[in-house]
């Protein structure tokens, strides 16, 4: 079937404070200790938007992740799920080899495209500087910002790198527009110095939000960890059509609103690395879902990559070695127990049916349908959701129906994804 991410992020090192609203005040950082509010309190932190960090690489559409930048200025806009009284976003230089410098940063709200409100551009800081170097491997986070977000806001961080980065941590597969410039525009509200643009995420790779609620406290974050299907390819890029928006309306409207995370990755597999496609699952599973502040359930779904790579002789789709059921399984019995081990209740999901892809073959067929029988009746996962059945062709149920087919046969159209999220028993999560 499709990609699947396996979002395993590295989330290490200090927090990244946000400072998005008008009239917003930003406070200092402190590094290596909980972040406090005016009262002495530590922060309780929810994460509100996060994508998973890559190696740079060759994507399904042009990137700027193995140039990186010189004296440019990237704009880039994300969605929150959840809302607070204060933000802080997440930068990762997880895969550079040297050390990141970002020369200033600002947040604002989005108005179209790459302009941004009047009068609620607001400079970041990192410690109490504008300026910050982030180590190769590491991840750093700005300011704790005093800034009102509402659940499904899009927010607007703009990021000046000064220097010459060299390649470039990012996430390929962003979905949603991200701009570029030269020189020094992080102050700008117009779109007219952007004239250049990509379809990933560079170096941002979360955003979290407290104040709002007790919801870190109660950690009821929902993360779902796959790959290019979590991921949400073949969505309308900008329109925030992924299955994870999907799920997240969903339960808003259901009066149980709850924050959901992406941590997919196109290509992603359980059982091995790629250069093109991010580390396998349980290296970083821990980092992309687990860890996540108020995480407290994640979805997996994931495994037909590891399955379908070996029916196609693609040169992106490698390694690509024949994987049985008990291998893929043995892969997911890992994810549970590191799940259970941190107190996250783990809810597992059956592959998509397959059927007419790239991905489909004897093989393939034969351990997806295995697979999905041990994910229904196994109880090896608190809960399962069923996709393989959702979204089934009644006339030929290995193949997607024709209303949810993309037309790859392998990932699901706008309506596909919203057929996911129906498809979840709310009372599972």
């Amino acid at each position: 079937m499709i990609s699947r991410a396996r979002t395993s992020l590295a989330l290490t090192a200090t927090a990244t404070a946000l400072a998005l609203t008008a009239g917003l005040a930003v406070t200092g950082a402190r590094a290596a200790s909980p972040d406090r509010h005016e009262t002495g309190k530590a922060a309780a932190w929810t994460a509100a938007w996060a994508a998973s960090p890559q190696r740079p690489s060759t994507g399904f559409k042009a990137n700027w992740s193995e140039a990186g930048f010189d004296r440019q200025t990237l704009r880039q806009v994300v969605r929150v799920t959840e809302g607070g009284d204060r933000a802080r976003i997440r930068l990762s230089n997880a895969y550079g080899t040297s050390p990141l410098r970002v020369a200033s940063a600002t947040v604002a709200r989005t108005t179209k495209g790459a302009s941004v409100e009047k009068g609620s551009v607001r400079r970041l800081t990192f410690d109490g500087k504008r300026e910050v170097s982030i180590p190769a491997g590491g991840q750093l986070s700005s300011d704790e910002a005093d800034v009102k977000l509402k659940p499904f806001e899009s927010v607007t961080v703009t990021l000046h790198l000064a220097g010459t980065t060299g390649p470039a941590t990012f996430h390929a597969q962003s979905f949603a527009t991200t701009y570029r410039a030269e020189g020094d525009h992080t102050a700008d509200t117009g779109a007219r110095a952007f004239d250049e643009s990509t379809e990933s995420w560079y170096y941002l790779s979360g955003v979290d939000v407290s104040g709002g609620s007790d919801r870190a406290a109660r950690r009821d974050g929902v993360v779902l960890f796959g790959d290019s299907i979590t991921d949400g390819f073949a969505s309308s890029t900008d329109l925030n059509r992924r299955w994870s928006d999907a799920l997240a309306e969903r339960l808003a409207k259901a009066g149980t609103p709850r924050p959901v995370l992406n941590s997919g990755i196109g290509g992603n597999m359980v059982l091995n690395d790629s250069a093109w496609y991010g580390e396998k699952s349980a290296n970083r599973f821990s980092r992309d879902a687990l860890d996540l502040p108020g995480t407290g359930t994640v979805v997996v779904l994931e495994g037909l990559n590891d399955i379908g790579y070996s029916e196609t002789d693609k040169p992106t789709y490698k390694p690509a070695p024949v994987v049985s059921a008990r291998e893929l399984i043995d892969g997911h019995k890992k994810l549970i127990r590191e799940a259970r081990a941190k107190g996250v209740r783990v809810v597992g999901a059956t592959l998509l049916p397959l059927g007419g892809s790239d991905h489909y073959g004897p093989h393939a067929a034969a351990v997806s349908d295995e697979f999905n029988e041990w994910v229904r009746t196994s109880g090896a996962y608190d809960a399962y959701v069923d996709f393989d059945k959702a979204l089934a062709d009644p006339a030929d149920p290995e193949r997607i129906a024709p209303a949810y087919d993309s037309g790859d046969h392998l990932h699901p159209n706008d309506a596909g994804y919203r057929a996911m999220a129906r498809a979840v028993d709310l009372e599972t999560l």
